[in-house]
């Protein structure tokens, strides 16, 4: 069998990255090609997505992959959640996407119930986690500020979705990225247009969705000349980050759950329908789009985040710590403090150590003396969180959990691991830590049909990634 190669394009919140990807007889074998920033910008007050700057970082990715002497047999893009764009009438792009961290959906959630449906109405419908900037509420806040850009729009796009179509024209809505919005039919998999439309806004403006898989289109003429690559085709993979990420787990059947650990930790299960019930609403759990239909129903946790904010701080004082030496450094002491990642707080403050600090004493809790203190502290911290929303999580999931995937960025963390594993009493298996990357791939690979469906390349993912196991340990 001749190798097949594609593309996949992994965009977070923070970073982004061309990954070149070839598959031959079961092997897969991935070379990072293109690495690039991607950052905020706050312009008057308000936060944005620089997405022209995206897109030529993308084209730089199409560049290096000519550059190989390879062409893909296609492309994929997956992203962050929430956020959009708009584009007019005439295919031009109105502004720029907002980005989630922006303060102007700050006590929106609890205006939207209190003057167009009640929480209660709404989780019902969409089955989502209540999260200020959950994209229902984006829309509203834009419609309540009076945005031009959003009055004049003729198609709303999610950020995937949007860079799949500067990229060929074509514009599509994937099913995992809209999920995450607060107005998809979980049940339906269909937009629920009278959720939209109570925002104030056209519910035409976000189309039907479609599944993990789809071909959106080709790349431009312009780009196909540019790049040398000629028209290839991009697929619409699972578009959400955590989608494709929960879509390579190596998981050997249907009962596992998972944590998605990076800038956000995701604790969840794979279920084939959601979970619509009042205890999921209680504990404001969500049900978001996976590959091939299912569920996601899951947790999310503000993940390392907070460890991330603090490292820019030392940073700027001047000190630069390693990922091992971050582990070092929590190893090294006994702090008991702990704080909630997910406190307001912690949302996006002006200085992160500060609001540690500040968090501590406000709940009568001696605050970290040093770095090495506070980065036990966050860590301890995110452990303990895993630990009580493991806890309700197994109460609702159909299925006794007994092991815990942890993927992402944060399965490299032997201590991280090694804590979680003692404070939930199950096995936890850590790798693959490029899963996004991994499950964009598989997607792609599912879509030419060179592997049949999730537990095939589940299969292939476990043999080629081999997770480290850790074990509770006893007493």
């Amino acid at each position: 069998m001749s190798k097949t190669a594609f593309l996949a394009i992994d965009l977070g919140a923070t970073s982004g990255r061309a990954i070149l990807a070839t598959l031959s007889e079961g092997r897969l074998e991935m070379k990072e090609i293109h690495r690039f920033p991607n950052a905020t910008l706050e312009i008057l007050g308000k936060y944005y997505w620089d997405v022209a700057s995206l897109y030529l970082e993308i084209k730089k990715g199409l560049l290096a992959c000519a550059r190989e002497g390879v062409t893909p047999a296609s492309i994929g893009i997956d992203t962050w959640g929430v956020d959009f764009g708009y584009v007019a009438s005439d295919g031009t792009l109105l502004g720029l996407p907002r980005a989630y961290r922006d303060s102007y959906t700050e006590g929106i959630p609890e205006k939207f119930f209190a003057e167009k449906l009640p929480s209660d109405k709404v989780y019902s419908r969409a089955g989502i986690q209540v999260m200020n900037f959950n994209t229902l509420f984006q829309l509203y806040a834009q419609k309540l500020e009076g945005s031009v850009v959003q009055a004049n729009a003729a198609k709303a796009l999610f950020m995937p979705d949007l860079l799949s179509y500067m990229l060929t024209g074509n514009a599509v809505c994937e099913y995992t990225i809209a999920s995450t919005s607060g107005f998809l039919d979980p049940v339906g998999k269909d937009i629920d247009r009278g959720l939209v439309a109570e925002t104030g806004i056209d519910p035409s403006l976000f189309a039907k969705p479609v599944f993990p898989g789809t071909i959106v289109g080709y790349l431009t003429d312009e780009l196909a000349r540019e790049t040398g690559l000629g028209k290839v085709p991009v697929v619409a993979v699972a578009g959400h980050d955590t989608a494709s990420a929960v879509a390579a787990v190596p998981a050997e059947n249907e009962e596992f759950a998972y944590l998605s650990s990076g800038t956000w930790s995701l604790m969840g299960v794979e279920l084939p329908s959601p979970v619509l019930t009042a205890a999921a609403m209680e504990n404001n759990f969500t049900n978001e789009g996976g590959v091939e239909g299912t569920t996601r129903f899951l947790k999310n946790i503000t993940g390392m985040w907070v460890l991330e904010q603090c490292r820019k701080e030392w940073k700027k004082a001047g000190v630069d710590y390693s990922y091992p030496e971050l582990v070092k450094m929590a190893q090294d002491n006994d702090y008991a403090g702990l704080i909630n990642p997910d406190d307001p707080a912690f949302a996006n403050p002006a200085s992160m150590n500060a609001a540690i600090h500040d968090y501590c004493i406000e709940h009568g809790t001696v605050p970290p003396a040093n770095d090495s203190e506070t980065v036990r502290c966050i860590y301890k911290s995110l452990v303990e969180r895993y630990r009580v929303t493991l806890e309700v999580l197994g109460e609702m999931a159909p299925f006794k959990i007994n092991k815990l995937h942890i993927i992402g960025g944060g399965a490299q963390n032997p201590l991280m691991n090694q804590w979680t594993a003692d404070a939930l009493g199950i096995p936890v298996l850590a790798g693959p830590s490029e899963a996004t990357a991994i499950g964009n791939i598989m997607i792609q690979a599912q879509a030419v049909g060179l592997v049949k469906d999730r537990w095939e390349y589940r299969k292939l993912i476990a043999e080629a990634f081999k997770p480290e196991i850790y074990l509770p340990a006893k007493g």
